[in-house]
């Protein structure tokens, strides 16, 4: 081999190692039974919290026309 060509070798295979970089997978592979355990616990915690909040806004929303048909109904009587 030429110089030459020595070259454009050397040249392909850095770009042929570019492109084959690895990388460290970023998700855990084992994932033990107390942090699974507190995951679900958060999760769970967190639709309780989305539920609860929920009803809320519904309690709010259909107590105030409650309210204001009350306030009708009084001095009708």
């Amino acid at each position: 081999m030429n110089r030459k060509q020595k070259m454009i070798k050397k040249t392909a295979k850095r770009a042929k190692a570019r492109l084959n970089k690895h990388t460290a997978p970023t998700i855990k592979k084992y994932v033990s039974k107390a942090e699974r355990a507190e995951q679900q616990a958060k999760l769970e915690a967190e639709a309780a919290e989305q539920a609860t909040a929920a009803v809320e806004t519904t309690d709010a929303a259909t107590d105030a026309p409650v309210e204001a048909s009350e306030e009708k109904a009084v001095p009708a009587n």
